[in-house]
């Protein structure tokens, strides 16, 4: 009787090829092109700081026109929202490969202080969208020392 070494991770490997193989069957694009494409949702990346004039927040957007960008301030929520478009209307026929997302994206931003759309500031340039949102007079981070009886 041959002796079989058992192996107690090999199960686990055939089981995640199956279920790699089971998602990418379930969400296949159905074409003939490479088959990783993923499915796009758009939601470009921020960085959100603080600096001596106020709270800034930059945002990636390349691609999208100046006049494609919408700010929006109300009951102390900053939204960003716009939409890159495709300029050259290239058919989804002649694409081998896609990964840019186009379409709208909507980001919002709940501010730790009272907000008038007077304090908010942007600049765009490099494709680079830059917020910055004044402090407050009376909302400027401030500390009291409290006796201890």
């Amino acid at each position: 009787m041959a002796v079989i070494r058992w192996n107690p991770y090999g199960s686990i490997t055939v089981l995640q090829e199956r279920i790699n193989r089971m998602f990418e069957e379930a969400f296949s694009l159905g074409r003939d092109v490479d088959e990783d494409v993923s499915m796009c949702a758009w939601k470009p990346k921020v960085d959100v700081y603080e600096s001596e004039q106020g709270m800034v927040i930059e945002m990636d957007l390349p691609g999208v026109a100046k006049e494609q960008i919408y700010l929006d301030v109300k009951d102390n929520v900053l939204t960003i929202h716009g939409e890159r478009t495709d300029a050259q209307q290239i058919p989804e026929s002649r694409y081998y490969r896609k990964e840019r997302c186009l379409g709208t994206f909507h980001r919002a931003f709940n501010l730790p202080f009272m907000v008038t759309p007077s304090e908010v500031t942007a600049r765009f340039r490099d494709g680079v969208l830059a917020i910055l949102i004044a402090w407050p007079a009376s909302g400027k981070p401030w500390q009291v020392q409290i006796p201890i009886e």
